[in-house]
């Protein structure tokens, strides 16, 4: 269980088109979250920032279309919306080209972003999008509140610098990164030779969290809450491409948590949420959440 205020979730940073093999579908991991959350039936906003362009007016289409309003969204007269190119492997795992300067990189802060900040009972942003100081800056204040704060680690290079992450992590009593980012993260400091849970642990007491969520792709994930951990191997399925999986899993480990469900349960079905989403094409695709409970009772 975890302590929040209200169910009001607040989601901040990059809104992007992944300009996948196949053609372009929107992304970003906090608007895939978001969009994750709306469905889940959580009441949830989305801050960010578009270009004054057909890519950006198509973006806040496909936002407007998935539910989410669009009063955070900023438009930025000078810089584009983004795009990132994306490239699968033989397994369908994909790794990105991220432009810059974009966008979502001058998020600025304003009164009503000040006060659905100060709303929220749960506050996602990410590592990637405070790259830029501007952007950063916006963040940095608005987590100034006493909502629970929760950060997701992306570490794409050249964007992955350690000051930066390490700022964000010492401002979140949560944290979800993949296994290879952990490991990143703990040769930083020379632990890389330790195993993983000894990391987990380190990392939790190093940056004061209360709850850290690894997630290992088809090998499922491993949470420690409150120096308890829990481990679930994650469900087997055929991936078209793993583009937003973690994402849709945080988003269902975030909507179980809110539903008062257990810490395992939580991990059990943000497993299953994210390997429903790696059997369709791009991070948001359409799906009904029967579809997850299915992979959870059948596919073992």
């Amino acid at each position: 269980m975890i302590k929040v205020k209200n169910q009001k979730v607040l989601c901040l940073g990059e809104v992007l088109w992944d300009m996948l093999p196949s053609g372009p579908v929107p992304g970003g991991a906090p608007m895939n979250v978001a969009i994750h959350l709306q469905k889940f039936g959580l009441e949830v906003e989305m801050a960010s920032k578009v270009g004054n362009d057909q890519s950006g007016n198509e973006l806040l289409d496909f936002m407007q279309q998935s539910g989410l309003g669009l009063a955070l969204i900023q438009h930025d007269t000078s810089l584009p919306t983004s795009k990132v190119l994306v490239h699968l492997d033989q397994n369908n795992n994909a790794t990105y080209e991220i432009c810059y300067p974009v966008a979502w990189d001058n998020l600025q802060l304003t009164d009503e972003l000040r006060l659905k900040a100060a709303e929220a009972g749960l506050m996602i942003f990410g590592t990637l999008a405070s790259r830029d100081i501007a952007t950063r800056n916006t963040v940095l204040e608005l987590l100034e509140n006493d909502c629970l704060k929760l950060v997701d680690i992306n570490l794409r290079q050249p964007y992955d610098q350690k000051e930066i992450v390490e700022t964000m992590l010492n401002k979140a009593d949560m944290a979800k990164l993949n296994d290879e980012e952990l490991v990143v993260i703990s040769q930083w400091h020379n632990k890389h030779k330790h195993d993983e849970r000894s990391i987990i642990k380190w990392l939790a007491e190093t940056y004061r969290l209360d709850t850290i969520i690894v997630t290992r792709g088809d090998k499922g994930a491993i949470a420690y809450h409150h120096q308890i951990f829990y481990d679930h191997p994650g469900y087997f399925v055929k991936a078209v491409d793993t583009v937003g999986s973690g994402d849709a899993f945080l988003a269902g480990f975030v909507s179980s948590l809110f539903l008062g469900n257990p810490m395992a349960d939580a991990l059990a079905f943000a497993c299953a949420t994210g390997a429903l989403v790696a059997t369709k094409r791009g991070g948001t695709p359409s799906y009904e959440i029967a579809e997850i409970h299915n992979i959870m009772h059948i596919i073992k």
